[in-house]
C-alpha cells in the first residue's frame, strides 16, 4: 500500500517555546518497500510516524494511504488511528505483562469483536510467521527481549494491516541479538511484500534494513535514496557525516583532468569523481570515507591522492583498526586491516582512488 505525504507541518509548545517538529515534509512510499526515517534524536522522525498512524494531528498538509485520504488540513479530514489499517511496533514493544503470548497477540482482534475461531486462526498464523509456535500459553514475563520483539511484531501482523510502522523496535536489544534480529526482520518483511515504515537513529539499521532511506534533520527531510546512494553519493554534508564516518577536506576546484575533477587543498591535489556544474576557483568540500584510505608504500612528493603524515592513534576494533593520521595540520581517519602494524608516531602515506572521493558544494567543517 502506497503512502503519500504532502507539505506536512507540526508544531507544539514546550517550556513556553514553540517547537517546529515538522516543516513542510513531503514523501512517497511505495509498495512493497521498507522505507526508513533516519536522523538524530529530536529531528522529527517519530513525530512523522505518529502523524502517519494518527496519534498526532498535523497543523498543515495531507496524508494518503493508498487511494484514501486519512488526513487533510485543508479539507478537514481526520481518520482515526484504528480505521487507517496500520500496524505498529513500538520501541517498548507494549507487551502486557499480565497476559500470555496468545492473549497479547489476540488483543487487536478482540477489540474489533472478531469471532473466537477467527481469532484462534489468525493468532496461530501470526505466531507461525514469527516462529513462536507452541508458545501461546507462555506468560509475557517469561519472554526474552528477542521473543517480546517477535510478539509485538505478531500483534502488528495479526490484524492484516496494509502498512506496518516501526518506532526503533531494536533499541532495547543487546548488540548481538540486535544484529541477528535486524537480518531476520529484513528477510521477514521482504518475504511479506508489505509496506513498512521504520524509524531509527542507528545508521547500521537504516543501511542494512532499507530499500530507501530518508535522512531527517530539524523537522525536514534532507535527502532520500537507496542505502547505497545516501552512503556513496550524498548531496548534503550533514547526510555524508551522519550516515557514516567521513573525512571532510576543504578545497578549491582547479579544473577537469580526464574523467575526474581536480581540486587543491591544504593536503595537496586531489582527483575526485566528476561533479557537473563545478567551475575553476569554486570552493568545495571533498569527502573520503575512512575505509577507502589505504596505507601506501609510495611517498611520492606532490602526487595527487597521496597524503603523508604522522600516526596519532591506532584503535583496534577486532576485524579492523581505525588509524588517525595528521596530514598538513588536518587529522584523517583511515580504516585498515586488523593486521596493520602501524604504531603511534610513525610516518605513513595514505592513498585513495579518485573514484572514492566525491565533492560537496561549498566549504563545511573539516
Amino acid at each position: 500500500m502506497e503512502i503519500y505525504v504532502r507539505d506536512l507541518s507540526k508544531s507544539y509548545r514546550s517550556g513556553g517555546k514553540q517547537i517546529q517538529a515538522l516543516s513542510g515534509v513531503s514523501l512517497e512510499i511505495q509498495q512493497p518497500e521498507i522505507f526508513t526515517l533516519l536522523g538524530p534524536s529530536g529531528c522529527g522522525k517519530t513525530t512523522l510516524l505518529r502523524c502517519l498512524v494518527g496519534l498526532e494531528t498535523p497543523d498543515t498538509g495531507e496524508i494518503s494511504i493508498g487511494d484514501r485520504i486519512v488526513f487533510s488540513a485543508q479539507r478537514g479530514i481526520l481518520v482515526q488511528p484504528e480505521k487507517r489499517g496500520l500496524g505498529m511496533v513500538f520501541q517498548s514493544y507494549a507487551i502486557w505483562p499480565h497476559m500470555t503470548v496468545q492473549e497479547n497477540v489476540a488483543y487487536p482482534l478482540k477489540v474489533r469483536g472478531e469471532p473466537r475461531h477467527k481469532v484462534r486462526e489468525k493468532v496461530a498464523r501470526a505466531l507461525s510467521m514469527v516462529k513462536l509456535e507452541g508458545m501461546e500459553a507462555r506468560p509475557a514475563t517469561q519472554l526474552s527481549g528477542g521473543q517480546q520483539q517477535r510478539v509485538a511484531l505478531a500483534r502488528a501482523l495479526v490484524a492484516e494491516p496494509r502498512v506496518i510502522l516501526f518506532d526503533e523496535p531494536l533499541s532495547n536489544l543487546d548488540a548481538k541479538l540486535r544484529d541477528e534480529t535486524r537480518k531476520e526482520l529484513r528477510g521477514f518483511l521482504a518475504g511479506l511484500k508489505i509496506t513498512a515504515v521504520y524509524v531509527t537513529h542507528d545508521r547500521m539499521e537504516a543501511l542494512s534494513l532499507s530499500d530507501r532511506v530518508a535522512v531527517m534533520k530539524d523537522g525536514s527531510i534532507l535527502e532520500t535514496g537507496s542505502p547505497e546512494q545516501v552512503y556513496f553519493h550524498p548531496r548534503n554534508s550533514f547526510v555524508a557525516e551522519f550516515i557514516g564516518k567521513a573525512n571532510m577536506i576543504q578545497a578549491r576546484v582547479l579544473g577537469e583532468e580526464g574523467p575526474y575533477t581536480l581540486v587543491h587543498s591544504q593536503l595537496g591535489r586531489i582527483l575526485c569523481r566528476r561533479t557537473s556544474g563545478l567551475h575553476a576557483g569554486e570552493p568545495v568540500t571533498v569527502c573520503i570515507r575512512p575505509e577507502f584510505l589505504r596505507a601506501s608504500g609510495s611517498a611520492q612528493g606532490d602526487a595527487a591522492n597521496l597524503f603523508r603524515g604522522k600516526v596519532l592513534s591506532v584503535l583496534f576494533l577486532g576485524d579492523s583498526c581505525e588509524v588517525e593520521v595528521q596530514v598538513a595540520g588536518q587529522n584523517l581517519l583511515s580504516r585498515l586491516d586488523a593486521s596493520s602494524r602501524l604504531k603511534e608516531g610513525e610516518q605513513v602515506t595514505l592513498a585513495v582512488s579518485p573514484e572514492q572521493c566525491f565533492t560537496l558544494a561549498g566549504q563545511v567543517g573539516g
